[in-house]
């Protein structure tokens, strides 16, 4: 039905006025066909169905139903988790685990859109990540002191500190933030001391080698890295001449976070790291 055609309401049994569902569905910019699904799924029923005709009627007081139907669906909602809500839910908790989702993809999405922004310009013939200077919050780690026997030895020690944590019963922050901290500046080939990292909610009863603590926040030049952890040298090299040339200088140990690699990754290409460097102006 048109917005302009001739409408004839009838009344609710209270008073109100009674719309047909096609003038209804036309004041709230919905089809026919989603008011009658929603209907089916128990979310908004008509206030009438007329027992010889079938015609189904709405009143002015449903509208506001609709439009939380319409908004928690633009939210990102099922229909399912609405069904819940109207069925009496815990409103709040709901909510809340639903922005706590949201902020996963919000965090997740940005770190798509780094790498991409990452590989836009071009220096020298080749795709070249920009380097950003961010503010890296507090937060509370799980946390190895250990030293590498090589540079290699890092992922043998990461699963490691994996079954630590388990046994603690540790829960891993969102977004998940794993990195380690280099305790020493200069290269080495071996016997390279490191604190291997995870940011954790809350801390837990320490096991074995795992302690916790908690990391200040921190102002850092950060890069990210696309691909093997033997090109690292390129990136450390574009992150330490944007230091250099823009007047920074290091002032704390070294991070490298890694963000997708061997656990979840079948390809090297797709391996995604960030270089993140403690800075100061001088």
């Amino acid at each position: 039905m048109k917005m302009n055609q001739e409408h004839r309401p009838c009344q609710a049994k209270d008073g109100g006025t009674l719309y047909k569902i096609g003038m209804f569905a036309a004041m709230n910019h919905v089809t026919v066909k989603a008011l009658r699904f929603y209907e089916e799924q128990g979310l908004l029923t008509p206030a009438l169905i007329h027992p010889e005709t079938g015609y189904r009627y709405y009143t002015l007081s449903q509208m506001s139903v609709l439009h939380q139907i319409t908004a928690l669906k633009l939210a990102g909602f099922t229909l399912e988790e609405i069904a819940r809500l109207s069925a009496g839910g815990d409103e709040e908790a709901v909510l809340l685990k639903k922005k706590s989702e949201l902020l996963c993809k919000i965090a997740d999405l940005t770190k798509q859109l780094a790498v991409v922004d990452g590989f836009l310009p071009k220096k020298k013939g080749k795709l070249s990540a920009p380097v950003l200077i961010k503010t890296i919050p507090e937060t509370r780690v799980a946390f190895v002191k250990t030293r590498l026997d090589s540079y290699d030895s890092l992922f043998d020690r990461m699963p490691e500190m994996g079954a630590l944590m388990e046994k603690a019963g540790c829960e891993c922050a969102m977004p998940e933030y794993c990195f380690t901290n280099y305790l020493e500046s200069g290269y080495k080939d071996e016997d390279i001391p490191v604190e291997l990292c995870e940011s954790v909610v809350a801390p837990k009863e320490e096991t074995g080698e795992l302690r916790f603590k908690t990391l200040p926040e921190i102002q850092a030049a950060c890069i990210f890295h696309k691909g093997s952890y033997a090109a690292f040298p390129e990136s450390y090299e574009t992150v330490l001449r944007f230091i250099e040339e823009n007047g920074y200088e290091i002032a704390g140990p070294i991070r490298e976070s890694y963000i997708d690699g061997v656990w979840n990754k079948e390809e090297v290409s797709q391996w995604l790291s960030e270089i993140q460097v403690p800075v100061r102006k001088k």
